[in-house]
């Protein structure tokens, strides 16, 4: 099939010609990124998106599924892409949800320089450095911007990749972590906001002027091989993102040639409503809008009147209903955030592969396995150990006992019996695990 070129005219988007205007920040962060133009999006054949709700384990199941040597993927999500491209909450939304994609030229360009496979070769310097400085700007982006700063962070990127070999024997973990403390060592509390690199933030909470990226902040790799026009035969893109729920035919749009594949994660309220919980009381993460740019002032119970970001910071996916929760409890705030991600994705009827991440974390191999079978892939080969991914504090069984009444008082809700129903999952807590 010969490809096509990208047209506007689907009849789900509507105001294809609308370009909003970019933020100037947002401007000034892209003219410091190194981006080259690219077409190899219109080539692209398939596409896998994993949809799920926030607090799902989406992060956990997509770092697996990306070990595969055929999946090409992103260092983390498409959201900060999006956002830097004029894309999203306060730009052409009122929610995370998206019925027409701008800027989609530079969107896909964005998105096909930062996909890659799995390898155990260190990427070369200079792909490195450019790859290190574009992802570290999305996440402190007005630090940055002051006057010089961009210009040292290119030169401590330097200094800390002088310090690695090609052959280098170093975990992935120990680089990444020499590279940070060599970035920040004037202002090491910085690292705290990185994923797995919790602690020298103690004491601090987010509260950036721009946000791009959403902290937990993802730490650029190292050991990966970039995507190019020779993979584009037998290669499949994976995507996930929570606020995917709400975006379903986006990809069909930034991929018009591609079959777009979905797969659905599902996991029980009770663990998932206990871990957005955790999370919006979270110091160093999960800040995705801050709602004063907008001129709302939150007081959700149990949370604006216990932190305090809580006035502004939104956590998590923003559902389209999330202004008739801005005064509610944190509970309520939460359980709506599950249900509303999770009933998006059944409401849409698009056809997909359920997977719960309770069999996922109960037998990986098979979970995974069920979705290589699917794609048509071989199987792909899992750590010896799962690492963690985005956690507020070290994973254990039915974390969520430790609000064990709230919890089941939410579970005499009609509309949680009746998703737990629709998502195949028992009532019974015993089985919540």
């Amino acid at each position: 099939m010969t490809p096509v070129a990208r047209s506007f005219s689907f009849s789900r988007w509507p105001g294809p010609d609308a370009r909003p205007a970019v933020d100037s920040f947002l401007l000034a962060i892209q003219s410091l990124r190194d981006v080259p133009d690219s077409d190899l999006d219109l080539l692209v054949r398939r596409v896998v998106v994993i949809l799920s709700s926030s607090r799902c384990g989406s992060s956990l199941f997509k770092d697996a599924l990306s070990q595969h040597p055929r999946l090409a993927s992103l260092d983390g999500e498409l959201d900060p892409l999006l956002a830097l491209s004029g894309n999203g909450f306060h730009q052409n939304s009122d929610s995370d949800a998206l019925e027409w994609v701008a800027n989609t030229a530079g969107l896909t360009s964005t998105i096909m320089d930062e996909l890659s496979f799995p390898s155990t070769e260190l990427l070369d310097t200079e792909s490195l450095l450019r790859k290190w400085k574009n992802r570290l700007l999305l996440q402190f982006p007005t630090h940055f911007l002051a006057a010089g700063v961009a210009h040292r962070l290119e030169l401590s990127l330097e200094e800390a990749l002088s310090q690695i070999d090609r052959h280098d024997r170093r975990s992935e973990a120990e680089l990444q972590a020499m590279i940070l403390a060599t970035v920040y060592r004037e202002e090491p509390w910085r690292i705290g906001y990185y994923d797995g690199h919790a602690g020298p933030a103690a004491g601090r909470y987010f509260d950036e002027r721009l946000k791009i990226e959403e902290p937990p902040f993802v730490v650029p790799t190292l050991r990966r091989r970039r995507f190019g026009l020779a993979d584009i035969a037998d290669s499949v893109l994976l995507f996930k993102s929570p606020s995917d729920a709400y975006r379903i035919g986006m990809y069909e749009q930034l991929f018009p040639n591609a079959k777009v594949t979905y797969i659905h994660l599902t996991r029980g309220f009770a663990q998932s409503v206990n871990g957005l919980m955790d999370g919006w009381l979270y110091p160093l993460g999960f800040f995705s809008h801050d709602l004063s740019k907008v001129g709302c002032q939150l007081a959700i119970r149990g949370y604006s009147d216990v932190v305090p970001f809580g006035g502004k910071w939104w956590k998590f996916d923003l559902p389209r209903n999330w202004r008739h929760f801005t005064r509610l409890s944190l509970e309520n705030v939460c359980l709506n955030q599950w249900y509303c991600a999770q009933d998006a994705i059944l409401q849409s009827n698009v056809s997909h592969l359920r997977v719960s991440f309770e069999h996922f974390m109960a037998d990986p191999a098979a979970a995974l396995g069920a979705v290589t079978d699917h794609l048509g892939l071989p199987p792909v080969s899992l750590p010896e150990v799962l690492p963690v991914r985005m956690a507020t504090e070290a994973p254990r069984a039915k974390r969520w006992h430790k609000r064990a009444d709230l919890i089941l008082q939410l579970a005499q809700r009609a509309e949680v019996r009746e998703m737990m129903s629709r998502l195949g999952y028992s009532m019974e807590p015993d089985t919540w695990v």
